[in-house]
């Protein structure tokens, strides 16, 4: 599995509208050149890390890349959960993310409900890793100083060094 962190931004696109009507969980997808544009040795599951919606605060986050094998999938996606509460879509607006950790490679659920608590155990087990101080110096990388643009669609995607 490729080293962390890993550092992108893209715009943020209309999904198959699963995340807040299916699951009580909002996510912000990636189009597919983001998803495309990922190294072949990221492996498919949940990540934790840091997102910045355009020019805004710094928040935790956790994203599935991968096939969401409960809905069959038949493109890979990107689909991050920012654990925060926004007054209103974001669709066309760019997303900053630098993932900070692995979770747990993706798996199929044999219902809804224990998708949703797979989850929320995600959400949970992110929150508390990003408060470590390896994680938590993430936040101050150069990436999230760097003013975004946000009538443009830049797609920006690597790792580097912090600070």
């Amino acid at each position: 599995m490729r080293s962390l962190p890993y550092f992108f931004r893209g715009p943020v696109v209309r999904g198959f509208g699963r995340g807040s009507k299916d699951l009580g969980i909002p996510t912000a997808n990636f189009p597919e050149s983001v998803v495309d544009s990922l190294p072949t040795d990221i492996s498919t599951g949940i990540y934790y890390g840091w997102a910045r919606l355009d020019n805004g605060d710094i928040h935790k986050m956790v994203m599935s890349i991968g096939w969401n094998p409960y809905y069959k999938n038949t493109k890979k996606s990107m689909e991050a959960h920012v654990i925060h509460t926004f007054k209103e879509d974001f669709y066309g607006h760019i997303l900053s993310v630098a993932m900070a950790g692995y979770i747990r490679p993706e798996r199929g659920f044999t219902s809804l409900d224990e998708l949703i608590t797979a989850i929320h155990n995600d959400i949970e087990e992110a929150k508390k890793k990003l408060d470590l101080p390896e994680h938590l110096k993430l936040k101050e990388d150069n990436f999230f100083k760097t003013s975004v643009s946000t009538t443009s669609n830049q797609i920006l995607n690597g790792q580097h060094s912090l600070l």
